[in-house]
């Protein structure tokens, strides 16, 4: 459990150690929701740089675990720390996932400050207004874009599926070829089902925005059943790194994987090089990661610049491409200059910005998501 006593008590550590100058010593706290290695790229990676630009001032992270739950933390301990009247709160800025930045704006925990920072008008994207159909304009900045597509081997298919329609034809062509690991190990498969009620059952800006309709999921009985169909004819995986294991084993020749996780693996030489990437229409979800700042930070004015560095172009095509291959948060027009050719033709030779831009959808918001798993187990899995 994240307790406010932790970051009490490294912000004390941390002005302890520099206790000949703690008068000069300003500690900025950041804390992360995510996997270790986003943790470490803002420990090792963002505070350095921040701390040189900004003498007399240490940057103090701490992470909060991986999925909506590590997101969830952050929003208790805010919520927490609202509830008991403090005059300021002791996280300044927060990395968090979509769909609890949208509840944070809605329980009035963060600031307005996108417009307060040089690098707010990078980002147009929709996922940088529209959490989960929860308004966050103005509140967050993305940190970067996941992204899910369809993974094939060109070796045996030259002439990849553009769509769902086109993707059917071709599993019934070349039974078992295409592989996906269900709803229940990894969100590939989860993301691959979600495009799949884009496609058949309601688009995804229905989907994605609200007022809820419960009447709505009605509607897919027809989407579900020829979902069903569609899965004899296919391969099951064991998850996210089990379908891009039987990509590389030759198992599979088609199969739906996270972009970053895709790269990361061909770049180890985890994965042939003839594994590509096809972003099929009408498209299939991912999502962001959102800077944040609370109501009532110790240091809104670092936060700010905080966040205004992390999203710089340098930054993001530095940090966020090179390093980890996701896509930038702001808009992928603003990296181009700052990244060498090969670097821009590696992350967006075979899905390019026009292609996010178009099919690239964000999840629905929670009762629809949770109608399409539902539906999935008692009308698919059975």
């Amino acid at each position: 459990m994240f307790h406010k006593t932790k970051l009490v008590a490294i912000a004390t550590i941390g002005l302890t150690q520099f206790s000949s100058f703690a008068n000069a010593q300003t500690t900025l706290n950041v804390v992360s929701a995510g996997n270790q290695h986003m943790v470490d790229y803002v420990k090792s990676y963002l505070a350095p740089k921040f701390e040189a630009m900004h003498p007399g001032v240490k940057v103090k992270v701490v992470g909060t675990g991986p999925g909506d739950a590590g997101s969830h933390k952050i929003m208790e301990k805010l919520s927490a720390q609202n509830s008991s009247g403090l005059a300021t709160w002791d996280i300044d800025v927060a990395v968090v996932h979509q769909k609890i930045g949208g509840e944070l704006v809605k329980d009035g925990l963060l600031s307005k400050y996108r417009a307060d920072i040089s690098t707010g008008n990078l980002a147009t994207r929709d996922s940088a207004k529209n959490a989960l159909g929860v308004n966050v304009d103005g509140y967050v900045m993305p940190m970067f874009h996941s992204q899910t597509a369809i993974a094939y081997n060109s070796e045996f298919v030259s002439n990849p599926p553009k769509s769902y329609d086109e993707l059917i034809t071709w599993t019934q062509k070349n039974p078992k070829a295409f592989g996906y690991n269900g709803i229940k190990n990894g969100m590939s498969g989860v993301s691959f089902v979600t495009g799949w009620i884009y496609a058949y059952g309601s688009n995804a800006d229905k989907l994605s925005t609200a007022p809820y309709e419960k009447e709505i999921a009605g509607s897919w009985d027809s989407a579900f059943a020829n979902l069903k169909e569609f899965n004899k004819n296919i391969t099951f995986t064991p998850g996210n790194a089990g379908t891009l294991d039987m990509l590389n084993r030759g198992e599979i020749f088609m199969g739906p994987v996270w972009v970053d996780m895709f790269y990361s693996w061909k770049a180890q030489g985890k994965i042939p090089p003839s594994l590509k990437l096809s972003l099929i229409a009408p498209g299939m979800p991912g999502q962001p990661m959102y800077y944040v700042t609370p109501t009532k930070a110790s240091h809104p004015k670092l936060a700010r610049e905080f966040i205004e560095l992390a999203t710089s172009p340098e930054i993001q095509a530095e940090g966020i491409v090179k390093r980890f291959n996701w896509y930038p948060g702001i808009d992928a027009e603003h990296v181009k200059n700052k990244l060498d050719n090969a670097t821009w033709e590696k992350l967006f030779a075979e899905i390019t910005p026009n292609d996010l831009a178009k099919y690239g959808k964000s999840f629905p918001i929670g009762p629809y998501f949770d109608d399409i798993k539902e539906g999935y187990e008692r009308k698919v899995s059975n």
